[in-house]
């Protein structure tokens, strides 16, 4: 059954669940959503409200399985980069695997800055008890990414309005150097065309997270 909330502040019950987890082995939270839906946000929140606890908690952004811009290139992607195909997913699937178990993972983070990947710049440390994963295809009922269902020991939807997500990317493009109209021109023809296709697909989740 699926609840619902908002995002701020983090709901109390949301905590509970997640520090009342068990059974062996890390465990494993999916926070999932559109572009800039708050991701991101949220798994830093719950990462820090959880360590708070006394539990060992780390966060890994799903980014760092983009595929590098000369393969984007060679495939014609470029310009679709954060839609589904342009990630290694089987890569990324392996990683969660890997979390499973309690030795150290290593894994691969997103330099937005410099728009690539780096290999080997995250580590989880053995002890870890929990790692929050964020990314736009956690529950993304496409093949291969709806691989990832069953690896989850509870997940979260964020469900943000699409004129939000728009307004959130353009703002994200500006950042980065973009004029007012390449911003919005790369919102509404990659960002949000992602957005629809990852809301289409949604897989259910634990709870849904409402951010108006």
């Amino acid at each position: 059954m699926t609840a619902s909330t908002t995002l701020d502040p983090l709901p109390p019950n949301l905590l509970k669940q997640l520090r009342g987890l068990t059974g062996q082995g890390r465990k494993l939270v999916a926070v999932a959503g559109a572009p800039a839906s708050g991701k991101s946000v949220l798994g830093a929140a719950l990462r820090d409200a959880l360590s708070r606890d006394g539990l060992r908690a780390e966060l890994v952004p799903m980014d760092g399985f983009h595929l590098d811009n000369s393969i984007l290139d060679a495939r014609g992607l470029r310009a679709r980069k954060g839609a589904p195909e342009t990630f290694d997913v089987a890569g990324f699937v392996a990683l969660i695997r890997r979390l499973r178990s309690t030795e150290e993972v290593i894994y691969p983070v997103f330099d937005r800055a410099r728009d690539l990947s780096v290999a080997g710049a995250g580590a989880i440390a053995p002890d870890s008890d929990l790692v929050i994963i964020e990314g736009n295809y956690l529950l993304f009922d496409e093949t291969p990414w709806s691989d990832l269902a069953g690896l989850w020991d509870f997940s979260i939807w964020l469900d943000t309005p699409e004129e939000t997500i728009l307004q959130r990317c353009i703002a994200r493009w500006l950042t980065h150097g973009h004029d007012p109209e390449a911003a919005r021109r790369r919102a509404e023809g990659n960002d949000l065309v992602n957005a629809r296709r990852i809301i289409a697909a949604r897989m259910p989740s634990d709870m849904t997270i409402s951010d108006p």
